[in-house]
């Protein structure tokens, strides 16, 4: 089955992350803001919209998700469902959508997420491997994890910390250019990279996403519908998803991940290479996460993730521009809607509404999904048609 040119996004919605929400703000609020927002930028009223997916936001957990939150935004669809791959969920969403246009269930569908950064809020316990045999016996969280993998990757390659700064530093220029960005007043540089504190060696303070509250939406369309959008239909080429682990300990490697096999299915369905691309957005919730996934995406050799970062310009006008919007790790990470910026930003240069930090003659693009600690992965491939 193929989903290349079967749907387009043509709207979107994103909110400014709050570090400081306020009493009243609550997830499914946030959601019906940006729903809002998305569904009148792809110049369509809230009838029009007849599939609904959405990201089931860490704060507020709770059964039949999907029909509640669309209950609150008074959507009536023929189609909805719960995406629950982690941070890899928006990206999926995109797929998915596609997949339910194609099959004939709909032919308007609202992708949403949105979570809350609360400091000492209490999260109901879930079932889970992580929290029943691994979080009491040391590998505690996400920062562990990822520092595992950084520390081998620089064993077995020589990746260097001056190397992983890079990332942050070229994404905090792009930054710059994004005011919905959270740090977006002044540039980074390498040595105040390092210089940063040390969270979990050998990932510093500045090398780690800032939680933050949030939204994040997309509307994916029907070629009939996409036809008469008032933007830039931007269409889903090529789409691809694999998991081999849950919990890093049961990893099949820390340095090669399942992004591979999703890239090279999206790459396979589009019919393009990598070197077609005018921009990637990889998923960066650390800078070791944007090295691993330029090398699995097959943008680099194995290995040589982190001398390609170091040799190529990432920023917006540079050789190789990755996440234009500044990535999580400066545009801030609202739970999943972290995730989604990446397929928003990419959506908003394809369409050519990136402003100052607009990458010029962007037609085709790569986004990267990322769940749990390299766990879940899904690769887009979008073009914007002459």
């Amino acid at each position: 089955m193929s989903l290349k040119g079967k749907a387009a996004a043509i709207g979107i919605g994103e909110l400014k992350p709050m570090k400081e929400p306020g009493p009243a703000t609550t997830a499914l609020g946030l959601m019906a803001e940006v729903a809002a927002e998305a569904i009148a930028d792809a110049g369509l009223d809230k009838r029009d919209i007849d599939g609904f997916l959405v990201g089931m936001p860490f704060s507020d957990p709770g059964f039949i998700y999907p029909a509640s939150a669309a209950e609150v935004m008074g959507l009536r669809v023929k189609m909805l469902n719960v995406v629950d791959i982690g941070g890899a969920s928006p990206a999926g969403m995109i797929w998915r959508a596609a997949a339910a246009i194609d099959a004939g269930m709909c032919s308007a569908v609202l992708c949403v997420v949105a979570d809350m950064n609360r400091a000492g809020d209490q999260r109901p316990p879930t079932v889970s491997v992580q929290r029943e045999f691994e979080s009491p016996y040391g590998n505690i969280g996400a920062n562990c994890g990822y520092a595992m993998i950084a520390n081998r990757h620089m064993f077995e390659f020589g990746t260097t910390s001056a190397q992983l700064a890079k990332v942050a530093v070229d994404q905090r220029s792009n930054a710059l250019k994004n005011p919905l960005a959270t740090f977006n007043d002044k540039p980074l540089t390498i040595a105040e990279v390092l210089g940063s504190r040390m969270i979990v060696d050998p990932l510093h303070l500045y090398e780690i996403v800032s939680p933050v509250t949030g939204g994040a939406a997309v509307i994916v369309a029907s070629p009939e519908i996409a036809k008469r959008a008032k933007h830039p239909p931007i269409w889903l080429l090529g789409a691809g998803e694999y998991a081999d682990h849950a919990t890093i300990t049961y990893a099949p490697s820390l340095t090669e991940s399942p992004i591979k096999i999703a890239a090279d299915t999206a790459f396979k369905m589009a019919g393009v290479e990598r070197k077609d691309m005018n921009f990637v957005c990889p998923y960066d919730c650390y800078t070791i996460t944007v090295v691993v996934t330029l090398e699995d995406a097959g943008f680099c050799k194995k290995g040589q993730g982190g001398r390609f970062v170091e040799e190529h310009d990432l920023t917006y006008r540079g050789d190789f521009p990755c996440n234009t919007h500044g990535g999580q790790l400066s545009f801030g990470q609202p739970g999943l809607a972290g995730g989604m910026s990446h397929v928003t930003e990419a959506i908003r240069q394809l369409m050519g509404r990136g402003g100052e930090r607009q990458v010029k003659g962007a037609q085709l693009g790569y986004v990267n999904g990322n769940g749990g600690i390299m766990s879940e992965q899904v690769g887009l491939v979008l073009e914007r048609r002459s």
